[in-house]
């Protein structure tokens, strides 16, 4: 009986272990993507990203590389250099993936940021980004 509680309680150790690694690389994304938005770095920005990724400006989805969406990115924050970058709201689903929402303001306006992380054998990346003008 003695062994059945001991195993009980390494298989719920580990388990806690497991699920506190997971967030704690959750939350170390999402810092690195408020950084790299916050200070316009493409190339900063493109580390999280997964090989292929999605980016939507206003309405026109396309997919990238990751080579090309960091070209993507330096020209979009070339012409909107950023002024500020906060996140509003994150959550996750029941199937993994976790979003965050942010409002990226630059000197004439400012755009809401949705993007969409999800896990890629053992690592956070950046699967979309979708820009929207307030």
């Amino acid at each position: 009986m003695k062994k059945l509680y001991r195993y009980s309680f390494i298989i719920i150790l580990l388990a806690s272990l497991s699920v506190s690694f997971q967030t704690k690389a959750q939350q170390e994304i999402i810092n690195n993507l408020r950084t790299a938005l916050k200070t316009g770095s493409s190339k900063e920005l493109v580390r999280n990203f997964n090989n292929m990724v999605e980016l939507n400006f206003e309405g026109e989805k396309s997919n990238y590389s990751r080579a090309q969406a960091e070209l993507v990115l330096k020209e979009f924050f070339k012409k909107y250099p950023p002024t500020d970058f906060q996140f509003i709201h994150q959550g996750s689903s029941k199937q993994g993936l976790t979003y965050v929402i942010g409002k990226y303001t630059f000197e004439d306006g400012s755009y809401r940021v949705w993007i969409l992380i999800k896990k890629f054998q053992d690592k956070y990346l950046v699967d979309s980004i979708d820009f929207s003008r307030e």
